[in-house]
């Protein structure tokens, strides 16, 4: 049975990439301090190390066993919190995949297996560019934490070159479904669930035409599979197995208030807040590489995966922590 190592497999992606490689038969073990991850989230038939990235127990846990696949998920990826403190979002991004990569080094050439890194696709490519952004497009990172994720990243294209590692980065876009929280990725489709779920009018900040591209987390699962799973591309430069994850459509935060209202099936009423500083106007990506390279395309539309991820919320009746994106 082959083996994958999940870092932040308690999280809100984590969690459900577990999901994806347990039902294709695969052995799932999951590292995760749980410092925003949770234990229900793990699924039935993975094993918990509950343990830090940047810890000894999972530098061993890399370097003691025979993993076909490392997915490398775990990170400190709240951007406002990056801004707030760069060496604490350094030490976990940065230094955190560094103990794993520096444990993986340790091992024979043909028993390390595949290292999976999650990163970031809107973020790293910043707003000097406009959009949709291909995976070749320059990088103008415009925060620690888009900084970081590109650091890995270039950490990865040394590994494969002069270490000989074998190693992929799928450039995540705006990730919704369910398990997600008001902190997570897209936070806002969890953020609006609650209000909706409340009775609260939805709060948008700006005039609300500022874009992204909004990609279901089981086709997001689904991609990181088939980056650990498939051959890859000839190894290069940091974009040479880079891969974005998106659906590449622009969507508006005034389209995706209305969209989930109607997927509430209620009305969305909508409050206007202002406009934050610093705040990316428009972000969305080209997914041509990820169809050729790894036969992936998104299958979930808008409108379905709004649909099962206000269920979830409401199948629970809670209401995510109203904290401002």
């Amino acid at each position: 049975m082959p083996s994958v190592l999940v870092t932040g497999g308690a999280g809100f992606i984590g969690s459900h990439v577990a999901d994806r490689f347990l039902r294709d038969g695969w052995s799932v073990e999951i590292i995760d301090d749980l410092s925003s991850g949770k234990r229900e989230n793990v699924p039935a038939g993975a094993t918990l190390h509950a343990c830090d990235v940047r810890s000894a127990e999972a530098a061993a846990l890399v370097a003691d066993r025979d993993w076909r696949v490392i997915v490398h998920l775990a990170a400190q990826m709240d951007v406002r919190r990056s801004v707030a403190d760069p060496m604490n979002d350094a030490q976990i991004n940065i230094v955190g995949s560094l103990n794993l990569l520096e444990a993986l080094r340790t091992r024979a050439a043909d028993r390390r297996g595949r290292f999976v890194f999650a990163s970031t696709g809107g973020a790293v490519y910043g707003d000097l560019m406009p959009p949709p952004n291909p995976e070749s497009r320059p990088k103008n990172p415009e925060s620690p934490y888009a900084v970081s994720k590109l650091a890995v990243e270039h950490y990865l294209a040394y590994y494969t070159r002069v270490h000989g590692f074998e190693t992929a980065s799928v450039r995540f876009a705006n990730v919704y479904g369910p398990r997600q929280d008001a902190h997570g990725e897209a936070g806002v489709v969890a953020i609006f669930s609650g209000r909706l779920l409340d009775d609260e009018p939805l709060r948008v900040f700006g005039d609300g035409e500022q874009t992204r591209d909004y990609v279901f987390v089981g086709d997001v699962a689904d991609a990181t599979f088939r980056a650990a799973t498939h051959s890859l591309p000839a190894s290069g430069d940091v974009d040479a197995r880079a891969f974005n994850v998106g659906t590449g459509v622009a969507t508006s935060v005034l389209e995706l208030a209305r969209a989930l209202g109607r997927a509430a099936g209620r009305e969305a009423r909508i409050e206007f807040a202002p406009q934050r500083p610093g705040e990316q106007r428009h972000s969305w990506l080209v997914i041509d590489k990820a169809a050729s390279a790894l036969g992936w395309t998104p299958r979930v539309a808008l409108a379905q995966g709004l649909r099962e991820t206000f269920a979830w919320f409401a199948a629970r009746r809670e209401s995510p922590a109203r904290a401002l994106l």
